[in-house]
């Protein structure tokens, strides 16, 4: 796939909930932390809903159900259908089903999420590598999920089963923290076994074909706090992004983004939905947004002026992008970050 190397976030001079039809959001770390809601989030999708916009919920968590997850966003007062949640647990059955026989068994290390997708795709899930499966998936499974359940994979995948993942994201944003996700998970296997599993979830197109399928957008923008999963996820899929920055991304990675993880928007959180966005323009050999300019110096980042952090910061994002081209930049931002609080 080719694409033009993005070296600055985007402008846009009307909403971004008017310009796009659908949202895509990623949950944690974009909707809510922990089970509980993130500052704005609520009243930011309720507005955008009552405008027209429709709101999908997308992702790689694998253990709830989209009924749960649906019923959780409910309560916390965004008003959800299980019809408006797709999971990478829906897209890694679908993956399966397209390549093993209807009702073939398969064995399940996860949660209900991924037994209900199954199901749904006409496959029975299994417990045992010793019940003959013809697949076997991995989905993030909880912190309670038992030693064992690793050793049934490995079992199954040694014998040479076809092995399948939700997602391999290496890390899951909590109320206490950064914990372990499923790509924590699958090295287990991975290293047990020395198999490579079929990943389903983003950033891999899989994922992105789900949504598609299931929300029918046409102007769809994706918005997440991941650059390695939402963010290429949307590159992928050649659409565009909004990075919020409630969740596991900061400024640092951010300015060192390689081409496919650079937003097309950045805002501090779901507030950006509602709003227009600045526009980023050359300026004395560097960019400006708002009141500051931004250079590539030798060996860091300068940055210059006054004003909105989040300008100062897509400022920065302009000046690291362009000096990087189509690699990651290298050049020291901490003094501009720190000007920034950033």
């Amino acid at each position: 796939m080719s694409q033009t190397v993005r070296t600055r976030p985007e402008g846009s001079g009307r909403p971004l909930s008017e310009a796009y039809d659908t949202a895509l959001l990623d949950l944690d770390g974009v909707v809510y932390a922990g089970g509980s809601a993130i500052a704005h989030a609520v009243e930011s999708l309720g507005t955008a809903r009552a405008g027209g916009m429709h709101l999908a919920y997308v992702t790689n968590n694998a253990l709830r159900t989209p009924d749960t997850v649906a019923a959780h966003l409910t309560a916390l007062g965004i008003p959800t259908e299980a019809g408006d949640v797709i999971t990478s647990a829906q897209a890694v059955a679908r993956l399966i089903s397209e390549q093993v026989p209807a009702g073939a068994r398969v064995l399940v290390i996860g949660g209900d999420g991924l037994r209900v997708a199954l199901r749904e795709r006409g496959l029975e899930p299994v417990v045992s590598a010793d019940d003959d499966p013809v697949a076997v998936v991995q989905g993030y499974g909880g912190p309670e999920l038992p030693w064992g359940r690793f050793a049934e994979a490995c079992y199954a995948v040694s014998r040479g089963v076809p092995w399948f993942a939700s997602n391999t994201d290496l890390t899951i944003p909590s109320a206490r923290g950064i914990a372990p996700g499923n790509g924590a998970a699958v090295e287990v296997v991975r290293i047990a076994t020395g198999a490579e599993p079929q990943v389903a979830g983003k950033p891999l197109p899989p994922m992105h074909r789900e949504t598609i399928l299931r929300t029918g957008a046409e102007r769809p923008l994706v918005i997440g706090d991941r650059l390695d999963t939402d963010i290429e996820g949307a590159f992928n899929g050649e659409v565009d992004s909004l990075l919020v920055l409630t969740g596991v991304t900061d400024g640092a990675q951010l300015l060192a983004a390689p081409p496919q993880h650079r937003p097309t928007f950045v805002d501090a959180d779901l507030r950006g939905l509602l709003t227009g966005q600045p526009e980023v323009v050359g300026a004395d050999g560097g960019f400006r947004c708002g009141g500051w300019t931004a250079t590539a110096g030798t060996g860091r980042l300068e940055l210059e002026g006054e004003g909105e952090v989040l300008d100062g910061l897509r400022a920065l994002c302009a000046a690291a992008w362009t000096a990087a081209g189509d690699g990651s930049c290298g050049l020291d931002g901490g003094k501009a970050l720190a000007r920034l609080g950033v």
